[in-house]
């Protein structure tokens, strides 16, 4: 399946407004960046809770929509520019969006992590730096957990630092397991992992 972004270039006061209506309008997806990204003029701006709609946007901002391949997408802008009650349709470009395995697509944004003394955490497209290690195949996915978050890894650490062997483990909101193997590949005797998140 493919898709058709839409790209609008719209002043700060209208982007957020315009993003909610694009949404009610039929887009898949939209999202509010800095048109003047990578120039002298872009300004760096992180939203905050609390931030009024206006102060999230960039005094040049960019809206860009994902569309189904076979929508209006002129009359999804212009219902979205009535329901904002801008004077006239903004104008905009198209431009197509193959498809893509998105999970792997980001996967492959992943490389092997060292952590502590000695695990390595080895995406299965990639070689294990350290054969003698303690290797973790794991690809990332949707589940929470591949050992590059701050938390993740200080467990990690924790784990490896205090070997439980023969001992019970319980990795609660275990997300990918990544705890939980780590415990049984250092000599735990009973492992379980516990998640509400389906993704888990």
């Amino acid at each position: 399946m493919s898709w058709t972004e839409v790209v609008i270039e719209i002043a700060r006061e209208h982007a957020e407004a315009l993003s909610d209506a694009l949404m009610e309008a039929g887009a898949l997806s939209v999202s509010v960046e800095d048109a003047d990204e990578g120039t002298e003029q872009e300004k760096p701006l992180f939203g905050e809770p609390g931030m009024e709609p206006t102060e999230a946007a960039w005094d040049h901002s960019r809206v860009v929509a994902l569309t189904d391949l076979d929508a209006d997408q002129a009359a999804i802008v212009a219902e979205a520019a009535a329901a904002i009650k801008l004077a006239h349709p903004p104008a905009f470009t198209t431009r197509p969006v193959a498809d893509a395995d998105w999970v792997r697509l980001t996967q492959s944004q992943f490389e092997p992590i060292h952590i502590g003394k000695n695990i390595w955490v080895v995406p299965s497209w990639h070689e294990a730096p350290n054969p003698d290690a303690l290797i973790l195949e794991l690809d990332p996915g949707l589940a929470f957990g591949t050992g590059s978050h701050p938390t993740t890894r200080l467990c990690m650490e924790w784990l490896e630092a205090h070997p439980a062997p023969g001992k019970s483990v319980l990795d609660y909101g275990c997300g990918s397991g990544i705890l939980a193997m780590v415990a049984k590949k250092l000599g735990a005797a009973d492992v379980a992992g516990v998640d509400i998140d389906p993704q888990a």
